[in-house]
């Protein structure tokens, strides 16, 4: 039955998601290793570092996290497996690493608030992007809020229920703990530019299958989604992925705008400063409101993919 873990913690997750009341009593596992995240980076990212040793200091930091989260996974998950029916204790433990509902909830949120007003959508859209909210007017709020969803299909559903498959409990677990680091410290900014090089480097080989798959995932969705092409999906994946400064974010980006005949990406503003990004798709830019719920619906069809090929691997590791 453990090779059913996967399927049905993603179908669990999509349901329940995450209790707001587990959250104020225990908090979330990601609020844990960023505790942790924090705790070494006050002591080991010193200024008096150089630039190589704040390299190692990164590198030992991440290190010391990541062999604390394989050691306890891999004992939670023999000592759940080690009881009768333990298989359902590890489905509630793989839950948290999950965002499926979380996502659709807080991209949802936008699309409501920006039938409200402008002013709400920014307030809403604020929650889950760092660029400037007042800088964006209706198409850039509904472009923000489209290209997270895209951005996140990937980093909070596909890869991390991809290392579940592939590596059981502390395959999540381990993949959370390294896209948490680089969230955190993996940024091109002075203060993380030495010192997160590790944890940038390392989310970018753990999400180098994933993002390509998400892409593939979001192509499949659209021969059941209404008014969204996969032929132009995985083109404008294949074209318009590699512009993308990272190497893996742009493949979920490009598939969605393909897919729904959108142009996303572009200038961006950050804490005032214009960012030339650049753009992906060659369809309309000037979104809205119903744009955001055209996203949503594609979404929900990849997350139906993904469910479907995840029951189709337990079941042949299952047979096997």
């Amino acid at each position: 039955m453990h090779a059913f873990v996967a399927p049905l913690a993603l179908l669990i997750e999509r349901w329940l998601g995450y209790s707001p009341r587990l959250v104020a009593a225990i908090g979330h596992p990601v609020m844990w290793f960023g505790a942790l995240i924090t705790y070494l980076e006050t002591r080991l990212n010193t200024d008096k570092r150089s630039g190589e040793q704040r390299r190692l200091a990164g590198l030992v930091a991440l290190t010391v996290l990541l062999l604390l989260v394989l050691v306890l996974s891999i004992a939670v998950q023999q000592g759940v497996r080690a009881i009768p029916g333990g298989f359902v204790v590890e489905i509630l433990i793989a839950t948290p690493f999950l965002a499926q509902k979380e996502l659709r909830r807080a991209v949802q949120a936008v699309a409501d608030a920006l039938r409200t007003s402008l002013d709400a959508g920014r307030e809403a859209v604020s929650h889950i992007v760092g660029r400037d909210p007042q800088a964006l007017d209706e198409a850039g709020v509904s472009r923000a809020a489209i290209e997270t969803l895209a951005e996140s299909t990937c980093d909070g559903v596909v890869a991390p229920g991809f290392w579940l498959v592939l590596l059981g409990l502390p395959g999540i677990v381990l993949y959370k703990a390294i896209n948490t680091a680089d969230s955190m410290i993996g940024h091109l900014n002075e203060r993380y530019r030495d010192y997160g090089w590790a944890a940038a480097k390392l989310d970018d080989i753990v999400n180098w299958l994933p993002a390509r798959l998400t892409a593939v995932l979001i192509t499949a969705a659209c021969f059941v989604t209404d008014h969204a092409s996969p032929g132009k999906a995985w083109a404008t994946a294949q074209r318009d992925a590699r512009k993308h400064a990272s190497p893996n974010s742009g493949w979920p980006e490009a598939a969605f705008a393909g897919a729904l005949g959108f142009r996303l990406g572009g200038p961006r503003s950050y804490a005032g400063e214009v960012v030339d990004l650049p753009s992906f798709g060659d369809g309309k830019s000037e979104l809205v409101d119903s744009d955001i719920l055209r996203a949503l619906v594609l979404y929900r069809s990849t997350l139906n993919v993904l469910l479907g090929l995840s029951l189709v691997v337990a079941l042949l590791v299952w047979a096997a």
